[in-house]
């Protein structure tokens, strides 16, 4: 059943309570359609999230955040076509984010590394459930389509003026995939 929660692993919450909460302050990037609010969460049922609660996924790399997008895009039949998106810049300021800097630091946590590009949510929507109930206001985790980094915000565990839209730009993407080559 959507939106149901399985009961959290007491040993996952202790690992994660034992582990600082660092801050954050940059830029990180998100890709939307054309408009929508791109400070606008959802619970996705995303890779960090069990659809319990409102997440902002960004990445600290442009190319990151048009990448997983246009991996989704890319598993529909047809490439859609008509539709534009936008690239939006994002002024970020965390206090209480949950750094997890590169695949091995979450074996421990259960995440397999060689299924991370894969759409098997389940060990990584734990860690977002157990993180979020913890007060974590965002993780900071390997993308699993650019090399980089992304940054995952619980949007109601951080105040609305720690984000800030810079810039927003179209997305191409046939100059975009050029990338992929």
């Amino acid at each position: 059943m959507p939106g149901a929660r399985k009961p959290r692993d007491p040993a996952l919450l202790d690992a994660l309570d034992a582990l600082d909460r660092v801050h954050y302050a940059g830029e990180a990037w998100r890709v939307v359609r054309d408009g929508r609010d791109p400070l606008q969460g959802n619970a996705s049922g995303g890779r960090w999230d069990p659809t319990l609660f409102d997440v902002l996924y960004t990445s600290l790399d442009p190319d990151g955040a048009v990448a997983e997008v246009h991996f989704h895009l890319s598993r529909q039949p047809v490439f859609p076509s008509r539709i534009s998106y936008r690239l939006h810049r994002i002024k970020v300021r965390t206090a209480k984010t949950l750094s997890l800097p590169d695949l091995d630091a979450m074996v421990p946590l259960g995440v397999d590394p060689a299924r991370y590009r894969a759409i098997l949510y389940e060990p990584t929507q734990a860690i977002g459930d157990a993180a979020y109930f913890l007060g974590f206001d965002s993780i900071i985790a390997p993308n699993a389509r650019w090399s980089c980094d992304n940054l995952i915000v619980f949007t109601d565990q951080l105040a609305p003026a720690e984000l800030e839209v810079i810039e927003s730009t179209e997305v191409n993407w046939t100059k975009w995939r050029k990338k992929l080559n």
